[in-house]
């Protein structure tokens, strides 16, 4: 590349970038190792319209989000994620539903030699279809044979290799004489961008019931102890400190139907805690005769006091 054709490169490169973190508010962070020309133009196509693939050197991609920290601060949480191989996913839709296309774009590969194995990898049993004149090489990864009609069968499955682990010459070998593609290539989810805030892909996958499922079953024990306690305060306390909670869900589209459920643990709690008032309160319990003697008292003094006079 011309010098010249380098430089209108890199300018035309910062000003798509700088466009595209200035236009969207979500971003995938993905990894594309293994993901050939090919394959990245499929993904490129099967996401049109809904999303924006960009990838670029990282030297250039910290210069320019750098060069925007003045007038978006919370881009700064990329930097420490902009490393290794990776790229950008840009998009203003649904992120599960990107995420489910980013996901859904993977090809199956051959075993290589010397590969970093991205998952577990495990032989099933099966008959393999291979003469008796290969036993050797099973003998040599510890893989029990036997001989079926002319062929080798596996007796067993075998872990054969494991995630984050290379791949090795007979490993590979034995893959290929099997015709298993035990590996799929695509993009891979690292990090998520949503307005400012930096999260795994894990996040995704917590749904609203599991929000309110939490939620409750936190009220609940806030009510046990209370009850243990002896205090009423709790109940409306925690009514006020959840009435923000719908209209904050309502700004995220979540649905937190949590009025109601946490009004009936209150008016439950508060049923209990009249009917076993003597026993939260401390307080001890007096005998009705005791009662009576004091009621007794307390109205002979009324009466002397009513004939005693200040002036006399």
């Amino acid at each position: 590349m011309v010098k010249g054709d380098k430089r209108k490169w890199k300018e035309g490169f910062f000003e798509k970038l700088t466009a595209l973190l200035s236009e969207y508010s979500k971003t995938f962070i993905v990894s594309v190792d293994n993901v050939g020309s090919k394959q990245m133009q499929q993904i490129r196509q099967s996401m049109r319209n809904e999303a924006v693939i960009l990838i670029g050197k990282n030297t250039m991609i910290r210069k320019v989000v750098r060069a925007m920290l003045d007038d978006h601060p919370t881009l700064e949480k990329l930097l420490p994620h902009i490393r290794l191989n990776v790229g950008f996913v840009f998009t203003n839709q649904d992120l599960n539903e990107v995420r489910k296309k980013i996901e859904g774009n993977q090809v199956a590969a051959p075993a290589r030699a010397g590969s970093i194995a991205p998952c577990d990898v495990v032989v099933p049993a099966q008959n393999t279809g291979l003469g008796p004149e290969k036993t050797s090489f099973f003998q040599a990864l510890n893989i029990q044979t036997k001989i079926t009609r002319g062929t080798i069968e596996i007796l067993s499955d075998v872990p054969l290799i494991k995630k984050n682990t290379k791949v090795g010459q007979s490993e590979a070998t034995l893959l290929n004489m099997l015709k298993i593609s035990p590996f799929s290539y695509g993009l891979r989810i690292r990090q998520v961008y949503d307005n400012g805030s930096v999260f795994g892909p894990q996040v995704l996958d917590i749904r609203d019931e599991d929000i309110v499922t939490r939620f409750l079953a936190g009220s609940r024990r806030v009510a046990a102890l209370s009850l243990q306690l002896g205090t009423r305060l709790w109940p409306r306390r925690l009514i006020q400190l959840s009435t923000p909670l719908p209209s904050g869900c309502r700004g995220n589209r979540l649905r937190v139907p949590v009025g109601q459920d946490c009004q009936g643990v209150s008016e439950r709690s508060q049923q209990v805690c009249r009917r076993r008032p003597g026993r939260r309160s401390g307080r001890r319990r007096r005998c009705p005769a005791a009662k009576e003697a004091k009621k007794e008292e307390s109205s002979e003094e009324s009466d002397d006091d009513m004939g005693m006079s200040l002036f006399d």
